[in-house]
């Protein structure tokens, strides 16, 4: 989760992509470059027959200030961890 938020936070698409499950994933992921992620609060990881995350993301997209709020399902695959869906979501302008 944490090396997914970097990733969108240094705009690189080809790690968000590569971390993605095969079966979820669009075919490319490019960040869009009016968004500056500024913070990231993870609030809870739970083991629910499915390993999920939810988080808060802090945002600025030209100069004003949103968040995304989401739980995240996570799947291991080959030893590594890939992000499938969000199970729930809201994001939110502050």
């Amino acid at each position: 989760m944490r090396s997914r938020y970097a990733a969108y936070a240094v705009r690189d698409g080809d790690y968000v992509w590569r971390t993605w499950h095969p079966r979820t994933r669009p075919l490319a992921v490019t960040p869009d470059p009016d968004v500056r992620w500024v913070r990231l609060v993870v609030h809870d990881v739970a083991d629910l027959g499915a390993d999920q995350v939810e988080f808060t993301a802090s945002f600025e997209r030209l100069g004003a200030p949103g968040t995304l709020h989401e739980r995240s399902l996570f799947a291991r695959r080959a030893s590594r961890w890939f992000y499938v869906e969000a199970v729930t979501a809201d994001s939110a302008s502050s």
